[in-house]
């Protein structure tokens, strides 16, 4: 009898990091930015360092999971072994499952009618049509597929340096820039409002926790995850804040918070240059987000399965492509079907703060592993319990502080969604 075969692993430092990039760096950045900076304007750069330090908690305790347990299905296993709870741990696998694949469905909503408004192409066919291709690239390989997804991202982060470069060094003949209209904040004062702004962009932040969910496809798991889940969320976190700068400091802060293309107005103002690629770049990063929502999301279900904790074939690896073929194709069908059916605007906010719930979730599950004895021999990645401590606080304060003054500014919240 053929031994069954396994994920291959095929993932090296850089990849990984590339791949935690490119599910982060997107449109967290290329839409998300011009909404914090009409909120919170000049406190923008320090919502999102507030919303850095907040994710990197959070980060750590996956650091030390990932260390612990390379595995597929990464939040589930960490929960199923921190609470004792298979139970729960399939709960928290299918709504990391959802997350990704409403996620991936509202991109592609998102760029069918961008699609539209440009060419004759219908706006379904196009967004199957487009499913299909990511799903074709997720099953033709995973180091084709993040190799791809490495590219783009590379190009992405070209243009942001791009527009540092030009930030920094002026282009020519730059126009004046427009009046600074200040930023609206709630009334119970500036700092109130940066608290809450910084909800809005800790969304850009929400990504890095798809590398776990590829451990079992990496090189030497145990070690290269955690620094992966680390570089990506310093590479983001600079690059982030050093943009927001930028932005409030040359573009008029109702500009910015009016447009759904902020970068492309931040670079014709700091380049005098048209910023038509800088558009069409966007777009794609867009669409690289979603490939690689694909593949964590049929990760998940693979290791689900697995594990026993869900019926069926979606632990069928195929024998060529050594990906989980069953998988990926149960998760293009459910985007696709949600893409075409149901209006995804303000899923988006729901899929956010499920993403904040799991991170509560994984927390405790840590907090909770480091108090049996036989978690003290290991001597990979650790973080002090204080760690997931402090994630679960500054989670819960960032979600209720946002509870409370979501009606005032939920049109912000939406249209970052």
């Amino acid at each position: 009898m053929a031994p069954t075969p396994a994920l291959k692993r095929s993932l090296s430092l850089g990849l990984l990091t590339l791949y935690g990039l490119g599910t982060t760096i997107g449109a967290g950045i290329f839409v998300l930015i011009g909404k914090v900076a009409g909120a919170g304007g000049e406190l923008a750069p320090f919502s999102f360092l507030l919303a850095a330090f907040i994710a990197g908690l959070s980060a750590l305790s996956f650091a030390e999971f990932a260390s612990r347990f390379p595995e597929s299905a990464g939040e589930a296993v960490y929960v199923n072994e921190g609470m004792s709870s298979s139970s729960l741990a399939l709960v928290v696998g299918l709504t990391v499952t959802v997350a990704g694949i409403v996620s991936t469905a509202t991109i592609i909503v998102g760029f069918s009618g961008y699609l539209a408004d440009v060419t004759a192409v219908p706006r379904n066919g196009a967004q199957v049509a487009m499913t299909i291709l990511l799903a074709a690239i997720a099953i033709w390989g995973i180091r084709v597929s993040v190799s791809i997804a490495a590219l783009v991202t590379l190009i992405e982060i070209g243009v942001l340096v791009v527009i540092l470069g030009f930030g920094v060094l002026g282009g020519p003949e730059v126009p004046a820039p427009d009046p600074l209209t200040p930023p609206t904040v709630p009334t119970t004062g500036v700092w109130a409002g940066m608290i809450y702004d910084a909800l809005l962009a800790f969304y850009a932040f929400i990504g890095f926790e798809d590398i776990v969910n590829v451990a079992e496809e990496s090189r030497d798991a145990s070690r290269i995850v955690p620094k992966a889940i680390l570089l990506t969320l310093a590479v983001t976190t600079f690059l982030y804040v050093a943009i927001a700068h930028l932005a409030v400091s040359t573009v008029a802060l109702v500009t910015l918070a009016a447009s759904d293309a902020p970068l492309t107005i931040l670079f014709e103002r700091v380049s005098g240059l048209s910023g038509e690629s800088v558009t069409v770049i966007a777009i794609v990063s867009v669409l690289n987000g979603a490939l690689i929502q694909i593949i964590m999301a049929s990760r998940v279900l693979f290791g689900l399965t697995r594990r026993g904790w869900l019926p069926g074939p979606m632990n069928y690896i195929h024998p060529k492509t050594r990906t989980p073929i069953i998988a990926i194709i149960a998760c293009a069908m459910a985007v696709i079907v949600l893409s075409v059916s149901l209006p995804l605007e303000n899923l988006a906010l729901v899929t956010s703060y499920l993403t904040l719930c799991i991170f509560v979730v994984v927390n405790a599950a840590l907090l909770k592993l480091k108090i049996k004895p036989d978690s003290r021999t290991h001597r990979g990645f650790v973080v002090p319990p204080v760690v997931p401590v402090l994630a679960i606080a500054s989670i819960c304060a960032l979600i209720g502080h946002a509870g409370a003054g979501i009606g005032k500014r939920q049109p912000d919240v939406v249209a970052c969604g």
